[in-house]
């Protein structure tokens, strides 16, 4: 005789599927931007592609520096809460771009770069809103799981490592877009840093809530 499973014990089936795929509990008005198995919605730069790997339902960084954008939202991303848990290995780099676009090679050169590094020789670690307002000190572990909560809302941005506040920024009003990098608030995508083959870096549960 065939029996039906209960409601609860599939919920919980469902739960541990999602954690085990490194998927974390669904966020009230957050959108999943990785599904914890392929890149799909993610788009490679045309350099050093071998730089990206998916292990254990993280996006793994290691290698040749090389960025990875994600593309499968036609609509720029302008006020947001972007949500991406992070671990770094000893001596590692990388970063997460915001309001950037996909380009084919080299360092982007649209929008913000959010800092990721514990131990590595750069001294802005993670926490600093790279070259504006950086962060000395070490705030979270190496081989160890962090929370990065980056907010955009209008001209100002909010840095939150495993809650604590890191950066709290206006943009001023004056500033102009430099000559080699547009590092100004406007609109745009998501990106992820490869930054050396002595670098690896994992991401995972990224996720994102559009507050515009």
């Amino acid at each position: 005789m065939k029996t039906r499973m209960p409601l609860l014990a599939t919920i919980i089936l469902l739960l541990i599927a999602s954690i085990s795929a490194g998927q974390s509990k669904p966020e009230k008005g957050f959108k999943s931007l990785f599904d914890g198995k392929t890149f799909k919605g993610w788009k490679m730069a045309n350099e050093h592609q071998q730089s990206w790997s998916i292990q254990d339902g993280a996006i793994v960084a290691h290698g040749e520096r090389s960025h990875l954008f994600y593309v499968a939202d036609a609509k720029p991303f302008v006020n947001f809460e972007l949500k991406v848990d992070v671990m770094t290995e000893p001596g590692s780099n990388g970063g997460i771009y915001i309001h950037t676009q996909y380009q084919e090679t080299s360092w982007p050169k649209n929008g913000y770069e959010v800092q990721v590094n514990q131990t590595h020789t750069d001294w802005r670690k993670t926490g600093s809103l790279y070259g504006v307002q950086d962060v000395k000190e070490q705030l979270v572990k190496d081989n160890e799981w962090y929370t990065y909560h980056i907010i955009v809302k209008g001209k100002h941005i909010t840095i939150k490592v495993n809650d604590k506040v890191a950066v709290d920024w206006d943009e001023p009003a004056d500033r102009k877009p430099g000559a080699d990098f547009t590092r100004i608030l406007d609109k745009g995508t998501f990106a992820l840093q490869a930054h050396d083959p002595k670098s690896t870096v994992r991401f995972k549960n990224i996720r994102v809530k559009r507050l515009d």
